[in-house]
């Protein structure tokens, strides 16, 4: 039993069609056909507002399909773990991240693109715009003048762009697809500068859809004793969204320095470990703000 029967069996049941649905969650008929029809996975519960609508209008208790969802992505990633990811952007990806470049730095980069895909540069820029789009995308997403105004940018339906921004916040650097940057991402994102020597990035949104339009990166080096080889583990779980999506940079920082002699740790071990940090039972609150 996974979402796309549950979801079928309850529409029979109350006699509704997919277009009711797709109404009820905001989002467009075919996305809701090509879901129940498999050709799209459910997207992230953690990233989505469509399980509580769908439950309210299918009169499923609430989370019923959130948690079908995050069962039917984790039976997935054990199929597909260990799978090998693309060594560069489509191409249109890396097309509108260059055309978002500051024009004096664009052929340098280029060539440092071309010259080592998906390297170092590339990963790091990509992964920042990304990052940025979609902590906008998760604060906005409910916000329906938002919405619009994004779709009118795009050239889309309210509902369509609805679509789109649930897919995007789906997906992650080897995942994004041309059409995540024309609809979405190329009306929302200004530019971006990059320091070559210190990698302090900037990015800047379009002011009439970011009221902070201007984000800041900086990097600082590492001390030498601090440089270990990565668990093969916690690569995994970094290259699969449905993991790792939602980890912050300082999620991240934590989880890398965490070391084992005699163990490897497993991609389901950082997911967990994540959690568990998240978890506010595991930690004391700070001195001066306990309640009495």
């Amino acid at each position: 039993m996974d979402v796309p029967f549950v979801i079928r069996h309850r529409l029979d049941e109350l006699g509704l069609e997919q277009r009711d649905l797709a109404r009820a969650a905001r989002v467009t008929e075919s996305y809701i056909s090509q879901l129940l029809t498999r050709r799209k996975a459910p997207p992230a519960p953690n990233r989505t507002d469509i399980y509580d609508r769908m439950d309210k209008f299918l009169r499923l208790p609430s989370g019923e399909l959130a948690k079908l969802a995050d069962l039917q992505r984790k039976e997935q990633l054990k199929r597909e773990l260990g799978d090998e990811r693309p060594t560069a952007l489509l191409g249109g990806v890396r097309d509108l991240i260059l055309r978002k470049c500051d024009p004096d730095k664009e052929a340098e980069i280029r060539a440092i693109f071309e010259r080592q895909p998906l390297g170092e540069l590339e990963r790091l820029v990509t992964s920042k715009v990304l990052e940025v789009a979609k902590q906008v995308a998760r604060q906005e997403l409910d916000n329906e003048y938002w919405v619009r105004m994004i779709a009118q940018l795009g050239g889309r339906s309210y509902e369509e762009m609805r679509v789109i921004v649930l897919e995007f916040l789906d997906t992650d650097i080897f995942q994004v697809s041309a059409e995540n940057c024309v609809s979405f991402l190329d009306p929302l994102i200004e530019s971006w500068d990059v320091d070559l020597a210190t990698f302090g990035l900037e990015i800047v949104l379009n002011r009439r859809v970011a009221a902070d339009h201007v984000k800041r990166f900086e990097f600082v080096e590492r001390e030498f004793d601090e440089r270990v080889v990565e668990e093969q583990g916690l690569t995994e779980f970094l290259r699969d969204p449905a993991l790792s999506g939602t980890a912050t940079a300082e999620e991240i920082a934590l989880l890398k320095r965490l070391r084992f002699s005699d163990r490897r740790p497993t991609a389901l071990f950082y997911s967990r470990e994540l959690q568990s940090l998240r978890d506010p039972l595991h930690f004391r609150a700070p001195r001066g703000l306990d309640r009495r």
